[in-house]
């Protein structure tokens, strides 16, 4: 059984509502990270990613 086309262009029963105002972004857009600030970046998730966190804490917190 095929479905005509005109009834799945419809909108749905409940549309949509509204963006908020705060989705927006006005202004200049931030400025992109220079060369060093990614090279930081990349650096410090690949550590963050290669680290065993749980050795941080403390004897006291266990």
């Amino acid at each position: 059984m095929d479905i005509p086309q005109h009834d799945s262009d419809q909108a749905l029963a409940c549309p949509e509502p509204a963006s908020h105002p705060n989705w927006h972004r006005h202004g200049p857009k931030p400025a992109r990270p220079t060369r060093g600030q990614q090279q930081r970046n990349q650096e410090l998730l690949l550590w963050g990613l290669r680290t065993d966190h749980t050795h941080h804490r403390r004897a006291e917190a266990i």
